[in-house]
This record gives C-alpha cells, structure tokens and sequence, in this order.
C-alpha cells in the first residue's frame, strides 16, 4: 500500500490518498478488483504486478506451514494453564498407550464419585491419540473434562504443562497390549521410572500407581497406593478355590453400582443379584454415626448384628483412632465400640446418602417393625441387657423363671472349620416347628472381671477342645505353623502359615518324576483324601506365592488342606522350588492345559478346582481384542472334555467373558445377551455382571482391579481393607474370611437375619453375603430342593442313551487316554448337570432373606491371632464352674432393677410368655468354634 501510494504520486491526473492505496490493495488481491480505483502510470502498474506474482508463490507455502504448525499443536495436545490450577481441581494420568477401553473405566469410575465432579482429568502420553480416542474426547461429556497432553513424564517441561506440583493426585496406569511376558517386564519398569520423575518433580504430589510384578514394589514404597496385579490376582484366585464366587464377589463390591442393575428383568434372582451389587465399603466414624451412635460402649459383635437387623447395614470392621492402628476385620466380641472408633461397613448407600427414618432407640418398636422381625430378635429389656452383660450369652428373656434346658449338635458343612455351630434345639424337628425356635440373644458387653486369662497360650481352650486339637497335631506331626523362611520377593507381608518342620528335597516337588524318596507318578498314586487344585500358567511367576499362603493359612485345618498342582509350560528355576518346598501337599509338573494327558496325569478327575491363568504370549498381532483367544479355546477344550471340574479363568478384557464355557446350543445363556446390551445402554460400569461364568465366579479379569486403584483417590481405607479380606496382609486380632454350606439340617434358621444373630451369638463370626446355586429349565429358575425331587438324574439319560453321539465320542477318547496312563475308569464324570445350573452372589442380603439348601455363606471369623484368649471360652468356664452362683446373681440384680424398667418388662415379658404355647423356646450356652 506505501508503494502504490509513493509511486501513484507521479501521475498528473490521479493520486491516491493513504486509505486509497490500502484499499485498493486489498480489493486487487481479494480477487474482487471493483474497477473504481486503479493506478494509471506505468510504474504502479508493474509494482502491481510484480506483487500479485510475490502472493500468488509465496502465501500458499506459508499457509500450507500455518496448518502444518496447527496440526502438529493439536497432536501434541494443549496445556493446563497456571492460572486454572490454582482456581480449579485436577488429577493426573500417565499412560503409554491411550486405550479407550482403559480410559473409560477410569472416567467412569473416577466421576461416579459426587465430590469428584468439579475435578479436571489431564491425560500425559507420548502416543498419539488414535480415533476412538479421539472420537471419545469430543463427546460433550469428557470434552469439557477430559484434556489431552503429549509428552513424556520423564521430561519436566511436560510435566509443567500438566501443572503436576498443583495437581491433586497422578495415576501412572500401565497398559495391556503385551504380546510376551517380556513386556509386562519392560511395562514395569516404565511406570518406575515416571514415578520417580513425578516424585522427583513435584515430591507432595500423591501417587497411585499400577505394576504387574510384586518384586517391583519396593522399588515404589513412597508411593500413596499401589496395586500390584500378579499378587491381587493371585490371592483372589486361591480364596475363589476356598470360597466359590468371591472373586465376584469382591469385583461387585469394588465397582461404583447403586443396585438398579436387573430391577426391570422378570426373573427373580436377576433382581436380587442386581440389587445386592450395588452393596460398598464405606466407612464413618461412630460418634459422627446415626447407624452405630448407639452402641457406644457395646460389643462389635452386638453392634453388627443390631445394625443390621434396623437398618441392613453389615458392620465388618473398625479402626482405632491411635497412632499405627490398622483395620480390624471382625475382632470380635471383646472389642467395645469408642466414639473415636472408625466404623467400616457394607451397604448399597452411604450413611450421609440413606434415607431412613431413625427413631430413638428406646422407643418402642412400630408394629412393622414387630410384625417382621422374628420373636428373638427383638429389642431386648434391661433384664435381658443385665443377663448379657453378666456372661450367661446363652439365656432368653423367660428363661429367667424356668430352668436351663440342654442341647445337642447337629452338622454343619463348613469350609475349614473344626466345631458346628448351627444347633437345632433339642427335642425338636423339621416336621414339629409350628414356629421358629428361639436363638440365643447377642451378649451387649461381656463381664471380663472374673475372667482369669491364661497368658502361656493364645489358643487356650478348655480341656474339652484341647483333645481334638492333640489328636489333629498327633495325625500332622510334620506340620508346624510358622512364616515362611523363604520368600521370592521382597516387601512380602509376613503371614503366618502351615509349614514343614523339614523341607522336601527338590527331586520329590515334581509330580510326575520318580525319585529315590517317592516313586509316584501321577496324582492318583499318591491317593490324597482331599480333592487337588490344579494351577495352569506359563511359568513359575513370582506372585504365585501369593496363590500358596492364603490356601496354606494357619487358619486352616490341617487335615483340610488341599494339595495343589502346578501345571507350568517352562521349567521353574530353583529359587522358585526352594520357596515352596516349605510348604505341605504342593507339586508341579511341566506341561500344557493343551494336553489331555498332563491333565489326567496332574488329577484332573480328582480336582474339584482347576485354575487357569492367562497366558502372557499372545498369538494376535493384529487386534489387541483377540489377545485372550488362545486361553479362551483352552479353557473350552478342558469343559467339554471333563465336565465335572470348576474351572476358574483369569483373561485380560472383561468383554471376553461372553466367550466363557460357551454353549451354542443354550438359549437361556445366550438369552442373557440381552439383558447386557440393556445394561450397557443404561450406562452400566459392570454390564457383563449377568453372564453366567461371571455371576457364578468362573472366570475373572485382572483389569477389574484397577477400580481398586481409582476408587483409593476417595477410600484410602479400600486398599488395606481388600488386602487383610483377600489375606494378602495380616494384623493381630483381625478376622479372616471362611464359608460354611447350608444343609438340610440347618433350614431351621430359615432367613439370613436369624443365621445372623445364630453365629454372633454363638461363634461371633459376621455373614457378609451368600452363593447361590440354583436350577434352570429353560423358561424358570427353581431351587435345589424342587430340581432334585423333579428331575431326572444323568444316571437315567445314560442308561436310556439319550447322550449326542459327539458326547459318546468325547468319553470314548478321555477313557482311552486313561488307560494309556493306566489310570482307573471310575474316576472320570461322563456327564454332570451344571449345564443347567445358575450361580450368583448376593451381597449383603436383606434380614429376611430365606435361606435355601446349598447356599454357601460367607463370614469373617474372628481372629486366633488375638493377643488374648477367646472371651467366650472363659465365659463357657465360668458357666460350668458357678453356674448355679451366676444364676442367683443374676436374678437378684433383676429385682433390684424393676423398679425402673417394670412396665417395660411386664410388657415384653406378656408378649414372650403369650407365645410359649406355640413356639418351642429353648435356649443353650453356646459352643465355641476356635
């Protein structure tokens, strides 16, 4: 524009002004050139000229730059200004690789928290982002949320750009893609090194962090959280071999749900299962609670069962408010609960959340109330409070003008107990009950005065109970309980387990070798009482111990104790062999899942377990959603071939599990597609949860733990709580998770509610949930008892030849494979029924829950590692030692208080007394299961 200006000055006829020449200017090279202005001496004209060729090379290029520069911008992500975060919240997370499905659990974990959506996620990668990731980052929802930044955490210019030293937390996540066990290895020691350029860069930033080896934890110790996936895993697979379906039941209670999951379904235990799911850990303190507020200075035990009978909620444990206090699961009755105590419970809402109606605990119950609960459990008189607090746990309310009345035992299957607990009045039977018997009420406070302790033992019993622990130690006089000397890694928990007094050579840990000490060579030969679990993996990983200890527990019974089988595809090295060879009953053998013979010759007929772990060598290159194709059609082979063994899978991606023990033919199993496409739709965290593998605990994936991590940014308190459950850690006087099975004779209880108050008062053990089998035929779910009276047996299709001809061909092949190892006929299941069989947990279930034959419960028994002896067998001393003194006692305490409690009593006592003629109430001091 000066040019024309400077040069259009030598025309005679037209000169242009400043805002001419700018104008004109534009106007030529806009392509529009109106004609009004334009310059008429030669000079002008060339510069013109001259110009318009300058424009037409040049500008492309630099534009062509402009949008290179652009691009380039966009995939190296933009940047959290420091001015948003001192004004806003944001977290941190670091990963390799971007993977959609990996983001969107966190997202929608993270954000299912109500505090955490004012956060600010900024995603910190060194890969580009690919188009699913892109196509997620602009949906509205994550676009405002969600900010993507690439670079290396390593570098501390991209980790300003993240504003890491202003950040609430950093998640250094590690991915999945691996192909070789090489790369979990690498992955490791990636998430190291960016955890110690975090620590480095901003030292007050909380750090979780995801590893896969547990032999590279200590390398991270500073760190806030860290989940390590090979020993979670692990400990989860061998509880599931313990306790059918806890490894669902533990994904469940780790996922955000709120229960709406299967509430639209028609079919009954869908709406059951789905409710339950929503259960969590929560935790409060009890001066702070509505909940627990009024049992301050009450027993834990009293105050779980009462929780739960008003408000469904299940106390399973408590934190000291003191310096270096951990989490106590269950610690039994001993502990009396303090206002400064912190509260741990499971319930589908928090307490802050729940919507009841509190009334003042000594107000009389509604008629609701009384008309649901069952007779003996409800609010107990002062009397009844006074007979408990002196010790006698085991007296009812009318028991105080009638005579104590004995008691005998029945069975109970239970999953490594010694004692059954679950005792049928005497007298009484099935087909008598008009009514339910009475259960002993749970003891308020338990009177330690005149409890006299026996300090040499802390597994002091009377002398009764000592016989039947001499004979078990005279039977497993080679067993000694003691912590392992050798360890593979270090940072393990020291956990007290059952050892030898003398290791085994190395020669005789190989099942199938002869040696110079054992000339076995197979698991049929060595003609174990107990049924063996097989583990299949590729090699002998270091977090295999962790499948050991927890199977291997003190708190086991030793004549319990289940051999187990490692099935490994490489040869461990002799570090690993030394490790356990200080443990009872555990071998490995070289071989496959593959081979049919490595299965018969590993006990695959006499397992009732077998546990397959995902192998690390991926035959997919191409799509990373096939890496689980190669354990999937193992698995498959081993449930077609022998039907009667559990199989418990580990995979990497949750939406594999469709795959599981497929059944083309099942259309009930293939019926359940649906309802997960309803639940995905509805934006379900957990849609698979209705598969069936899923729901009854067959199969499990490790990318289900990383909720533990996300979830530990709110609950600091899950971590440790899920590692004391699972036995991964241990502490003095905390509880340790069991099971018992619900037979014929222990239907008397009839709900959950009175099985509830039946083991706090008698073993103090608190339920926490149920596994629950039941029969399909298609079109409707039935119990146990009604498919077993109304169906007809495999014994029948058999003997009818109602078998497909495939499945003749299959036994035809398995047994002439057992004969080629010279292994007996009888021992392989043709056919079984589980095919037709629906398992599933229920959390937490409500009190009147009906119990039904087969459930499996679990409970948390309290601990044998508390610094004391059981209150209760003390308490058992005094009532064979002075029980007709403690009963003159107690009534005279009673007739010095009626003065104040006289209508109340009189009440309560007309209401107990009008039922006499009904119900059979006979109470019994209880027997202790130590």
């Amino acid at each position: 524009a000066c040019g024309v200006h400077h040069l259009q000055r030598g025309s005679q006829n037209r000169q242009f002004g400043m805002f001419e020449s700018l104008w004109f200017v534009v106007v030529t090279l806009a392509t529009v050139g109106f004609g009004d202005i334009y310059p008429d001496i030669w000079p002008s004209q060339l510069f013109i000229l001259i110009m318009i060729c300058f424009v037409l090379v040049i500008l492309p290029t630099q534009l062509e730059q402009l949008a290179l520069t652009w691009l380039e911008r966009q995939k190296l992500g933009g940047s959290y200004s420091s001015h948003r975060a001192q004004t806003e919240k944001h977290v941190v997370v670091c990963m390799t690789v971007l993977q959609a499905d990996s983001v969107m659990d966190f997202l929608n974990e993270f954000y299912a928290h109500p505090k955490l959506q004012d956060y600010f996620v900024v995603m910190l990668s060194p890969c580009e982002l690919d188009t699913t990731m892109k196509m997620l980052l602009q949906v509205p929802l994550w676009a405002q949320r969600v900010i993507y930044v690439q670079g290396s955490a390593l570098k501390d210019t991209d980790l300003t750009r993240c504003r890491m030293q202003d950040a609430e937390a950093c998640f250094i996540l590690s991915a999945r893609n691996h192909r070789n066990t090489a790369d979990k290895d690498a992955t490791d020691q990636h998430t190291i090194m960016r955890a110690w350029a975090v620590r480095d860069f901003a030292p007050k930033c909380p750090l979780y962090i995801h590893l896969f080896r547990p032999e590279n934890k200590f390398h991270v110790k500073f760190a806030d959280n860290v989940v390590c996936e090979d020993e979670f895993k692990y400990a989860l697979l061998a509880n599931n071999c313990l306790c059918p379906g806890i490894s669902t039941f533990v994904t469940l209670l780790l996922h955000t749900s709120r229960g709406q999951e299967g509430q639209t379904s028609h079919e009954e235990w869908q709406r059951l299962y789905g409710k339950c799911s929503g259960n969590e850990i929560y935790q409060i303190r009890l001066g702070d609670s509505k909940f627990f507020g009024d049992y301050e200075g009450k027993s834990f035990t009293y105050a779980s069962f009462h929780a739960h009978r008003k408000y469904g909620v299940s106390l399973v444990g408590i934190q000291q408010d003191l310096p270096g206090s951990t989490i106590l699961l269950n610690p039994g009755p001993r502990h009396i609960m303090r206002k400064t105590d912190f509260c741990f419970y499971m319930n589908i809402t928090k307490e802050e959340n729940s919507a009841f109606i509190l009334t003042h605990p000594n107000q009389d119950c509604t008629t609701f109330d009384r008309a649901r609960l069952p007779l003996g459990t409800e609010k107990p008189s002062r009397v009844a409070s006074m007979i408990a607090g002196v010790g006698t746990v085991a007296l009812e309310l009318q028991h105080t003008r009638a005579q104590n009345c004995s008691a005998d035992t029945n069975n109970l299957s239970r999953t490594g107990s010694r004692r059954h607990n679950l005792t049928l009045p005497k007298g009484l039977n099935i087909q008598s009950l008009q009514k339910r018997p009475s259960i002993a009420p749970v003891p308020a406070v338990l009177d330690m005065r005149n409890i006299h302790v026996n300090i040499l033992g802390s597994d002091s019993e009377d002398e009764d109970e000592d016989e039947p622990d001499a004979e078990i130690d005279d039977e497993f006089p080679e067993y000694v309980k003691g912590f392992p000397p050798v360890t593979p890694y270090v940072g393990t928990s020291p956990t007290l387990c059952h050892l030898l007094k003398v290791k085994r050579q190395l020669c005789c840990l190989q099942l199938d070798i002869a040696c110079p000490h054992c000339s076995h060579q197979n698991a049929k030969e060595y003609n174990w009482p107990n049924p063996v679990i097989i583990v299949a993996a590729d090699h002998a990983s270091s977090g295999l111990y962790n499948f050991i200890v927890p199977l291997r527990s003190h708190a086991r019974p030793r004549k319990s104790l289940s051999p187990i089988v490692l099935l490994l595809s490489k040869q461990p090295d002799n570090s690993f062999l030394n490790m356990i060879s200080y443990f009872p009953l555990v071998f490995w053998m070289r071989g496959s899942i593959d081979c049919v013979e490595d299965l018969l010759r590993a006990g695959i007929n006499l397992t009732e377990n077998v546990v397959v772990v995902n192998k690390e060598t991926s035959n997919s290159r191409e799509e990373d959603t096939l890496a689980d194709c190669n354990t999937i059609i193992s698995v498959q082979t081993i449930f077609r071939l022998f039907p009667k063994a559990n199989i418990i899978t580990e995979i990497s991606h949750a939406y594999n599990m469709r795959f599981m023990q497929f059944r083309p033919d099942d259309l009930y199993a293939l019926s359940l597609s649906k309802q997960e496409k309803k639940e995905r739709e509805r934006g379900s965290n957990i849609y698979y949860m209705f598969r069936l593998p899923f729901a009854a605990g067959n199969v499990f994936s490790a990318s289900m733990l990383d909720a533990l991590l996300y979830q530990a940014f709110v609950k600091d308190y899950l971590m440790t709580f899920v590692r004391l459950l699972l036995g991964i850690d241990m502490a003095v006087g905390s509880g340790h998770l069991s099971s018992m099975k619900i037979t014929k004779d222990d239907l008397w209880i009839r709900t959950y509610g009175r099985l509830y108050q039946k083991l706090c008062s008698t073993t103090c053990e608190i339920p926490i949930g149920i596994y629950r089998t039941q029969y399909h035929s298609g079109t409707e779910v039935v119990s146990v008892r009604q498919y077993s009276s109304s169906s007809p047996c495999y014994a029948e299709m058999l003997e009818k030849g109602l078998l497909t001809p495939e499945r003749q061909d299959i036994i035809q092949m398995v047994k002439c494979r057992m004969k080629t190892q010279g292994l007996t006929l009888q021992d392989y299941s043709e056919v079984t029924d589980k095919r037709f069989t629906i398992s599933y947990v229920v959390i937490n279930p409500s009190y009147d829950l009906k119990l039904e034959l087969g459930d499996i419960v679990y409970t948390i028994q309290p601990s044998s590692l508390s610094p004391l002896p059981s209150p209760l067998t003390d308490e058992r001393k005094l009532l064979g030692d002075d029980d007709t003194r403690q009963g003159h006692t107690v009534v005279n305490e009673m007739e010095s208080s009626d003065t104040e409690d006289k209508e109340e009593e009189e009440r309560c006592n007309d209401h107990l007394l009008a039922n006499t003629a009904h119900e059979s109430l006979i109470s019994k001091v209880p027997e202790v299961c130590l």
